[in-house]
């Protein structure tokens, strides 16, 4: 499926806005950014030693919807687009930053959305970059999946993939009755099941308040392996690590996702669900820098930022240095 025109917003350079360093080129991050009109432009091949990140905005809160929760997350990825601009920049100088623009999702069209969004992920990693991706409801994740899951079986048939995910839910609610943002990793794991591969799913974070009776029976009916949000935290990291560890260990590749309620509302107050018990920043930069180690990231996204709920762009701030961290930690 090609690009739907309407669907399809291409990246502005207003969206970068940010001061200069007179003389000083590339002192922050919004003057790394490049921009491709992915309807009409090429994705520009690598270089050799370059590494490329493409990031793409998921504008749909139509699964946040269906699932009965904040509408708002449409905006979230001008929001951290906004506070990505300003960072200062420590990025090694073979870097190439992206921006794809936005996927808009029309007439509660999810599920074309996200095959739209799977089919630009296919793209940028068939020609070797990261992609980044910024939403909207966590239903990012099956269409981000989708694209995963198209490159697999056309460029690596045998190779094998695991999803980390920061998360107060599981997601992993039945989708018989239909698709929402609550329901990326159940769709997942059926695909995963009907093409006879393995499900490999670890969640960081889990409140068991937030998951019903039910939802932790599914979980260990697919053998998803989790830890539960107060047992994330920094000083019980070498018991977390040592989980995330065995997790790499059995995959050839790692898909992070990171859902921006698991964390406490003290960080992440603009949220579609928020909550006062989840994790903090630190642990979970702590996570992303051990998978980025393991050298076998192959793509990320953040999702549920809602910037009515905001509070001084706090969360936003969040997610963008979330992102920062996958780039900076991937370089070392």
């Amino acid at each position: 499926m090609n690009l739907k025109e309407d669907f399809y917003q291409k990246a502005n350079s207003l969206w970068w806005a940010g001061r200069k360093d007179g003389e000083y080129l590339r002192s922050y991050f919004h003057e790394l950014v490049e921009f491709v009109d992915a309807q009409f432009e090429e994705i520009p091949i690598l270089k050799k030693n370059q590494k490329g990140y493409g990031l793409i905005g998921y504008c749909c809160q139509e699964g946040v919807r269906r699932n009965h929760g904040r509408i708002g997350a449409a905006h979230g990825p001008r929001a951290i687009r906004n506070m990505l601009a300003p960072l200062a920049n420590h990025l090694e100088e073979n870097i190439k930053i992206i921006d794809f623009g936005n996927l808009h999702c029309l007439h509660e069209e999810m599920e074309t959305t996200q095959q739209l969004l799977g089919n630009q992920v296919f793209k940028l990693l068939e020609r070797g970059y990261i992609p980044l991706l910024m939403g909207g409801g966590h239903d990012i994740a099956y269409g981000h999946y989708l694209g995963l899951k198209l490159f697999l079986d056309n460029q690596e048939k045998n190779k094998s993939l695991g999803i980390i995910n920061l998360d107060a839910h599981f997601d992993l609610r039945n989708s018989k009755n239909g698709t929402n943002s609550g329901t990326p990793f159940f769709e997942i794991a059926l695909d995963t099941k009907n093409n006879h591969k393995k499900f490999n799913y670890l969640c960081l974070g889990i409140q068991k308040t937030s998951n019903t009776r039910l939802l932790f029976n599914t979980a260990n009916d697919l053998e998803v392996d989790y830890v539960l949000s107060q047992d994330f935290h920094k000083e019980n990291m070498v018991a977390i690590r040592e989980k995330v560890s065995v997790f790499i260990d059995k995959v050839d590749y790692i898909y992070l996702t990171m859902d921006l309620d698991g964390f406490s509302s003290a960080y992440a107050p603009g949220v579609s669900a928020s909550s006062p018990y989840g994790f903090s920043p630190e642990a979970a930069t702590e996570v992303i820098k051990f998978i980025c180690n393991s050298k076998k990231l192959i793509s990320s996204d953040i999702a549920e930022l809602n910037p009515t709920y905001d509070q001084d762009n706090c969360t936003a701030r969040l997610a963008s240095g979330l992102l920062y961290s996958i780039i900076q930690n991937q370089e070392n």
